[in-house]
């Protein structure tokens, strides 16, 4: 049946269906209307035939087998799914405590520890500013303090991943103090260096002392813990910066490979190495694109770590995922919940092995029950309800998502070699290179988000200039920085040692006889003081541009009781004035103005007495092309009559008349003229 159905049509060639496709734009152009330009460089067709993966390899293996671009486990996630590895953002051991066991018990799977900036350099919680303990993770700088996060929670059953920074041994031994075996933990201490040092500009020491340590604990977890990985790619960073999934891939392949060459130059080898690293991946919007990056990944590490002598097991990569920052915005902010379902679907349908859906209020504070709960929500729904589970590969045999799979390995290797060539991805962040690129990328982010051609709803598009924005983060953290001082000062011991070798067992007796982090850094490192810098890669969300257009308004609207207002100057009937009338409101309400409509008005006259009476300092002039001929001179002699420094604009791009200071189309740049217009008012500082 199935055959003679099939028999009753022509076999559609390309050529006939863009020639179908063609008659239906009517004269429009079909690259400029079909085809899509991404940041990576790449102009994606409107549709993906067999023929595009005719000579392609991997769509013909299958899950498990190398390359593993189609998973790693045969199975997929039928024996068990990706760990629901959420962040819990809490300032103290016992608060992270409290909303780990609450949320463990309703669905999150594995511990998701995020360190404050000073623990992650090493440093106990009195050595640092208060602006860094407790903020953006825990403060953690005893033994006791790691045994109050986790307690109640069963290590042996439980993933734990901690992102350690540049303390991977100390939080190494610590973990592995709590343990009843540690060879019964799994999860991973996600430590790269060079990721610390590409954010931050500097490290706390130098990287050889860092790598040291790595390969002193990878080596000993290899034969102690075998399922914890103890180097992380973190490719977050890059992103985060703005840059494009190629160039997130590129440089995170180049991490991963400076890791290997460090540990193998170290006396390790390469299948001890490989498997003990974790690619941290994040994911964004452009869905397909985002599938395509996680299966390339795995593609790219399989044959690195075959280029250097591993097999087939150790080439097998371990992603931990988590939803973008980028794209994410404090103004209407519940829109971050279908951002982060997009980014989070991709991830399960590209195959991570954990993940972490950031909370839609992430962007304003830190994390309460309920926005943790829609989070962690999202990844059970996926799981239970979608039944992402069930499938091995979903993505497996999709023209476009095979095709886009092996574009993107290849542009990423392309990258990956040029870094190479520069001496590797320390020497390219010494000179420049990657931030260079990846500030490009964020550069063209932020043009086509102020003139609009990308969108951000609630932010750049359909503002909802009446809503409540969200309380912001309270937290009194020179309050935090004093309690945490008086309980590292009392748990501290009291003779430290003077130095430490580097060897888990020595950290491990340490801790237990109570040195904290801070002592045990002091120790290991001594006088191996940093002197690397590098210029930091300038973290970023694309929307703050006009959240700060909205927070101007809004102290605006504290000062004066009113939010700045622009009145609209509607030319004729309805039909003549709306649509323009309807952009120009959703052009400047981004921007936090309220728009005065009264409706039509048939005569330049009206119009100049309702706009004056209105007291607006701004005025736009909404009608036809046709119409502003006979319109806009007198409108404005007579409003320039009464006050002359009235703002007057032109919805249109059209003829320029005389008097008029601006005009506002589809090609303006709606940022840019907002801006202006708040400066011109004294809306903005």
């Amino acid at each position: 049946m199935t055959d003679r159905l099939f028999t009753e049509f022509d076999n559609p060639t390309a050529e006939a269906w863009r020639a179908a496709a063609e008659k239906l734009l009517k004269g429009r152009d079909f690259d400029k209307t079909l085809r899509t330009h991404t940041y990576e460089g790449l102009t994606l067709d409107p549709i993906y035939r067999v023929e595009d993966i005719a000579t392609l390899d991997h769509p013909h293996t299958v899950p498990g087998q190398f390359p593993y671009v189609r998973g790693t486990r045969t199975a997929g996630d039928l024996a068990a799914p990706w760990a629901i590895a959420q962040e819990i953002i809490t300032p103290t051991p016992e608060a992270f405590n409290a909303a780990l066991r609450h949320d463990l018990e309703r669905g999150q799977t594995a511990v998701n520890l995020m360190l404050d900036t000073a623990a992650k350099a090493g440093m106990d919680a009195d050595h640092h500013d208060a602006a860094f303990v407790g903020y953006c993770g825990v403060s953690i700088s005893t033994l006791a303090d790691l045994k109050t996060a986790l307690a109640g929670v069963d290590l042996n059953t439980t993933p734990v991943f901690i992102h350690t920074g540049t303390a991977a041994l100390p939080f190494a031994g610590m973990l592995f103090a709590l343990a009843d075996a540690p060879d019964a933990i799994n999860g991973g201490l996600l430590a790269d260096p060079l990721a610390e040092l590409a954010r931050n500009g500097s490290l706390p020491v130098d990287l050889s002392t860092i790598y040291d340590e790595l390969a002193t604990l990878t080596a000993w977890t290899a034969d102690h813990a075998p399922h914890i990985t103890t180097l992380a790619a973190d490719g977050m960073v890059y992103a985060a910066g703005g840059g494009s999934a190629v160039q997130e891939l590129a440089y995170t392949l180049a991490a991963g490979v400076y890791h290997i060459r460090q540990l193998t130059g170290r006396g390790l080898d390469i299948n001890v190495v490989a498997p003990r690293v974790r690619f941290s991946l994040s994911l964004g919007a452009n869905i397909f694109m985002e599938i395509a990056k996680l299966r390339a990944a795995r593609l790219l590490w399989a044959q690195v770590v075959r280029a250097f002598g591993g097999d087939d097991d150790a080439a097998k990569l371990k992603i931990h995922a988590r939803t973008g920052l980028i794209n994410k915005t404090t103004t209407d902010p519940y829109v971050n919940m279908l951002r982060t379902t997009v980014e989070a679907f991709a991830g399960a349908v590209g195959g991570v092995d954990s993940m972490h859906v950031a909370p839609f209020d992430e962007s304003v504070r830190p994390a309460d029950a309920f926005s943790r709960r829609i989070a962690r929500n999202q990844q059970i729904i996926l799981q239970e309800e979608v039944n992402l589970t069930r499938l091995i590969d979903p993505a497996g045999g999709s023209w476009y998502v095979e095709y886009l799979t092996d574009w993107l390995a290849r542009e990423a290797w392309g990258w990956f070699q040029a870094i190479e060539g520069e001496g590797g991805l320390l020497a390219a962040l010494k000179v420049g290179t990657p931030q260079n690129a990846i500030a490009d990328v964020a550069a063209a982010r932020a043009d086509r988000l102020t003139g609009r051609r990308d969108r951000l709803v609630g932010t750049n598009m359909y503002a909802d200039i009446t809503e409540t924005p969200l309380d912001s983060d309270t937290t009194d953290y020179d309050a935090i920085r004093a309690e945490r001082a008086a309980a590292v000062s009392a748990a501290r011991a009291a003779t430290p040692p003077a130095t430490l070798a580097v060897d888990v067992p020595a950290v491990i007796d340490a801790l237990q006889s109570g040195a904290s982090l801070g002592q045990v850094t002091a120790a290991l490192h001594g006088n191996h003081a940093a002197e690397l810098s590098v210029t930091p890669i300038n973290l970023q969300r694309v929307g703050k541009l006009f959240e700060d257009l909205r927070v101007n308004a809004r102290a605006y609207a504290e000062r004066t009781g009113t939010p700045p207002p622009i009145f609209m100057a509607n030319m004729g009937s309805l039909k003549q004035y709306k649509a323009r009338a309807d952009f120009t409101r959703g052009f400047y309400e981004v921007g936090g103005f309220h728009l005065i409509d009264e409706g039509g008005f048939d005569t330049p006259a009206d119009a100049a007495a309702a706009a004056l009476a209105s007291g607006a300092k701004a005025v736009v002039i909404c009608s036809t092309d046709d119409a502003y001929v006979d319109l806009v001179p007198p409108l404005v002699e007579a409003i320039r009559a009464e006050k002359p420094d009235t703002y007057i604009i032109v919805a249109g791009n059209v003829h320029k008349f005389d008097g008029v200071d601006a005009y506002i189309h589809l090609k303006a740049n709606c940022y840019q003229m907002n801006a202006e217009l708040q400066q011109v008012l004294g809306i903005s500082g």
